[in-house]
């Protein structure tokens, strides 16, 4: 049942329309100034407020900024019968959902606070979801490596610096980009990824630049490319050694003069972003194989983060599998399995060539087999690749 919050200094008002929204399967509390709204806001959630602008004490205005400064985005529909059109527009910029003039007209309030509950419901799918995607990107371990990649993270975040995380796959350099973005002052803006080994040279341009309506023969409409989608967050270039030497160049200029050009246009387009690229290449190999610009490279490498291989931070395959156990078990719907001191062993024994990749398929594989607990026998079973004959 959804939950509404009435604030009126009148009495009157404040009754009738409680009865009103009871009727119509509300559960209702009111209160009477802005103080006893706010208490009670803090004590219990509710998914709108409905908020009289004119009150002595304290003001709807007032009201609403300290509730959205210390409960989160609840929306507020703002009454007034002192109603104009600064007023209106004043309550929509300090974030009211919306505005209704005293006495309010039954039909306009019951639909405004339908769609105020759709927001509502919105928000929190959407703050589900952003926990489900933070939770899906966690850097486990405490080894020396790890400790020092989440302490450089915390430094270089803040700052606009480009960075170039390098690993072999599977070792979680879009982790990095991911904590990058998360902690950097761009996390209210998009996170956009670009895969520049899955991308055929001959397109990667328009992906990463758009292009405009008949621009070549599939361009039946105007795109834009990942630069402009990135606007005002972080471009993720992964695997950026795989890039086209032409694609390079333009990439370059983008950074230089931080304007694009879309394929087919001959206009600049601004653009403020902040790139975060990760490679598994030897970029000193690429660049004296002429594979890759030197100067592109150093345009994107002002901060060099290196991602270990889990063959190099063994000591942490206990949390890790601890990890994997606990969310893979949760998408199954499961009570998590131990995992045996002996099993812990066995896992350390093996040559993880896919890395933190191939890990977590061993783990996913080893619940799904193992019948109560996972033991050393389980993994020497289940979790060695199988040896050619």
């Amino acid at each position: 049942m959804s939950r509404i919050l009435i604030l009126d200094d009148e009495r009157a008002i404040r009754n009738s329309l409680k009865d009103i929204l009871g009727l119509e399967g509300y559960e209702v509390e009111v209160a009477q100034n802005g103080p006893e709204a706010l208490s009670i806001l803090g004590k219990s959630s509710f998914d709108v407020v409905l908020c009289d602008i004119k009150m002595a004490e304290m003001d709807g205005i007032e009201v609403l900024e300290k509730a959205h400064a210390e409960f989160g985005d609840i929306p507020f529909i703002m009454i007034s019968g002192h109603g104009t059109i600064d007023t209106a527009v004043e309550a929509i910029k300090k974030g009211a959902y919306d505005y209704i003039e005293k006495p309010p007209d039954l039909n306009r309030l019951l639909i405004t606070i339908r769609n105020a509950l759709d927001k509502s419901e919105l928000l929190s799918e959407t703050k589900v979801l952003k926990k489900k995607v933070s939770k899906k990107f966690q850097m486990i371990g405490d080894s020396a490596a790890i400790v020092q990649i989440k302490e450089m993270i915390e430094r270089v975040a803040p700052t606009e610096a480009r960075v170039l995380v390098t690993g072999e796959n599977g070792t979680g350099k879009e982790v990095v980009a991911r904590w990058l973005h998360e902690k950097s002052n761009r996390a209210a803006g998009p996170f956009i990824e670009v895969n520049c080994a899955a991308i055929p040279s001959e397109l990667i341009e328009s992906e990463l630049f758009g292009h405009e309506k008949g621009a070549f023969t599939s361009a039946i409409k105007q795109r834009k490319g990942k630069f402009e989608q990135a606007q005002d967050g972080t471009l993720f270039l992964d695997e950026i050694g795989d890039m086209s030497l032409s694609a390079q160049a333009k990439v370059l200029r983008a950074l230089q003069e931080n304007k694009i050009t879309r394929v087919g246009s001959d206009k600049d387009v601004p653009v403020n972003v902040r790139i975060i690229a990760a490679t598994n290449k030897n970029m000193s190999l690429e660049i004296k194989e002429g594979r890759f610009r030197e100067d592109l490279y150093h345009r994107i490498s002002v901060i060099l983060i290196h991602v270990p291989s889990l063959n190099q931070r063994l000591e942490d395959i206990p949390m890790l599998a601890e990890y994997f156990v606990e969310q893979i078990c949760g998408e199954y719907g499961i009570p998590p399995k131990p995992v045996t001191e002996d099993a812990i062993r066995e896992l350390q024994q093996i040559t993880w060539t896919g890395n933190i990749r191939e890990f977590r398929n061993v783990i996913e594989r080893l619940i799904i087999l193992c019948p109560k607990e996972i033991e050393g026998k389980d993994v020497l079973l289940f979790a060695r690749p199988i040896s050619k004959a």
